[in-house]
């Protein structure tokens, strides 16, 4: 399969990636290196995991990276109570052999690290928003990424049945370490142009007026280059344009009130709501209404 074969597929999928985007999941998937996906929230990062799923039909395992995610969240623990109920119905085994049975895989609570490298097939493997972890996160992520293997120090040595496709991505709200950035294929995922998402717009609502579809892309990809707090990414685009299709409007400037009532799908923040007035939503969609 070539990479023009791939980005077919995620058409195929609703997915519209662009040359470079495509080619940079290509490569990663097929030389079997992490890819590491960077840009603002709300342009298709994680989508790209999902579509990966689908086109391969196998498991898409999710880590949701937060503040203070640590190795029990995300890799393994143990499970506590099962071990106890272990010990308390073994008193009469001695210590050695207790703690060789109770510290075996049998007790073992594998989360999302430790489960993607132990499945028999090969599973997508996204690791959402890595920005938001700390840095100590990311060192154990590092052997994982490397060598896709991990380390129990009550089991050794744990190594991946097969290697799992890996997804990071990142809405750059901090800087990520060189360390695991040289452990990944990387690209940054832009806003798409015009043209890439009105079609995304027609390949996921294929029903919508034309001119309307092309009114709501001109819309909002004016509405990003306002002052905002949040800027709207696809998916508010794809929302706003079911709420409107939704509603029978055929033009923007059809009814300025109910319009401006609207934009709850696109604002995400109370700031962002009190700076686009009526009056600029008016300005804005008189550039794209001919």
């Amino acid at each position: 399969m070539s990479w023009k074969d791939l980005q077919q597929q995620l058409a195929d999928g609703n997915y519209i990636a662009s040359d470079e985007l495509a080619m940079a999941v290509y490569l990663a998937t097929r030389q079997q290196r992490p890819l590491l996906l960077e840009g603002a929230a709300g342009v298709g990062k994680t989508e790209i995991a999902k579509q990966l799923a689908a086109i391969n039909q196998t498991q898409l395992i999710r880590l949701q990276c937060y503040e203070g995610l640590d190795a029990s969240t995300s890799i393994y623990e143990w499970n506590y109570q099962k071990q106890l109920l272990h010990v308390q119905a073994s008193r009469t085994e001695t210590a050695e052999k207790i703690e060789s049975q109770i510290f075996s895989e049998e007790y073992l609570l594998k989360r999302p690290l430790l489960e993607a490298i132990t499945e028999e097939n090969t599973t997508v493997l996204l690791i959402d928003e890595i920005d938001r972890a700390d840095e100590e996160f990311e060192a154990y992520l590092l052997e994982v990424l490397s060598d896709y293997q991990v380390s129990i120090p009550e089991l050794g040595t744990i190594k991946a049945r097969s290697k799992p496709i890996v997804v990071l991505t990142s809405n750059g709200s901090r800087d990520l370490s060189d360390a695991l950035r040289r452990r990944c294929f990387y690209t940054f995922v832009e806003y798409p142009d015009f043209k890439t998402e009105l079609a995304i717009l027609h390949a996921r609502i294929p029903h919508i007026d034309a001119e309307l579809a092309g009114q709501i892309v001109g819309f909002v990809q004016a509405l990003r280059k306002e002052e905002l707090e949040k800027k709207p990414g696809v998916a508010e685009m794809l929302d706003w344009a079911a709420a409107l299709a939704g509603l029978g409007i055929s033009k923007l400037s059809d009814d300025p009130v109910e319009l401006q009532a609207t934009m709850v799908c696109l604002l995400k923040t109370q700031i962002d709501q009190y700076a686009v007035t009526r009056e600029v939503t008016e300005r804005l969609a008189g550039k794209v209404v001919a």
